[in-house]
């Protein structure tokens, strides 16, 4: 069939290059492929937004692989089990408590293929290792290899505009505490700063996840865990109805930012 590995090498490049290039202006770019970002992004794409998401690992997902402590289950509650029935993941009611137990490889993969097939584009092994910031908004990121960030070689970055941009990041909070720490700037906060992760309280947890998920700044949102560090919130450990519900609800805070 006449294969030439020349080909394989220039189909790759081409088509990396056309996805990247038509996320040079998004309405909105995630920094992190977590749940949360995950469920938002699919919403907004859903409903014709750009959306770009930057992984700085190699496997989307965030923290959900493990499960808990390796065994390869987490909780959902029955307040976001519609939201897992969107994706069509497969889930079974453990007990009268409420709780539904889901394979971790199943909730993982269903949230990237469902935030894919939306329209999502999400580019792994990205770091954003900082932001655009105009007039006091925040308008973009900067990006760069991840093995170039990791080795601190001194390689420039590209920039990505943006309309709205998210830290999804999880505890790491890397976007906000970067963006923080470069600048001096108030951030909506109680201190004006990150506040810092607290220890676990699950329950406390769930609702300060949903009730955080909010603008930081103008232009920049934060969402999922990135929420418990920027706003001082308790984790929660394997359980993950209130990183969708963070999701569904940055989606629509974002959706009435932005407009049509």
């Amino acid at each position: 069939m006449g294969l030439r590995e020349k080909d394989v090498t220039s189909a790759i490049i081409n088509c990396h290059t056309r996805a990247l290039n038509n996320c040079l202006s998004s309405d909105v770019v995630i920094v992190g492929a977590g749940p949360s970002g995950l469920v938002a992004g699919s919403i907004l794409a859903k409903k014709g937004y750009r959306i770009t998401m930057f992984e700085k690992r190699l496997a989307p997902g965030g923290g959900i692989w493990g499960g808990g402590m390796g065994f390869k289950f987490i909780m959902v509650q029955e307040e976001a089990i519609e939201i897992v029935k969107d994706f069509g993941i497969p889930y079974e009611r453990h007990d009268t408590s409420g709780l539904y137990a889901i394979d971790a490889i199943a909730f993982a993969s269903g949230l990237i293929f469902g935030a894919v097939r939306s329209g999502v584009q999400i580019f792994n092994l990205v770091t954003v290792e900082d932001l655009v910031v105009r007039q006091g908004r925040v308008a973009g990121v900067v990006i760069n290899n991840t093995f170039v960030h990791m080795n601190h070689f001194p390689i420039d970055p590209l920039t990505i505009e943006a309309r709205a941009v998210v830290d999804a990041t999880g505890h790491d909070h890397d976007v906000v505490r970067i963006f923080s720490q470069k600048n001096d700037v108030e951030l909506n906060t109680p201190t004006g700063k990150p506040v810092g992760e607290r220890s676990l309280f699950a329950e406390s947890a769930e609702e300060a996840v949903v009730t955080n998920t909010k603008e930081v700044y103008p232009g920049l949102y934060v969402c999922g865990m990135s929420t418990a560090a920027v706003y001082g919130g308790y984790r929660m450990g394997p359980i993950f109805g209130g990183m969708l519900l963070s999701g569904k609800r940055l989606s629509m805070l974002l959706e009435e930012a932005l407009g049509s």
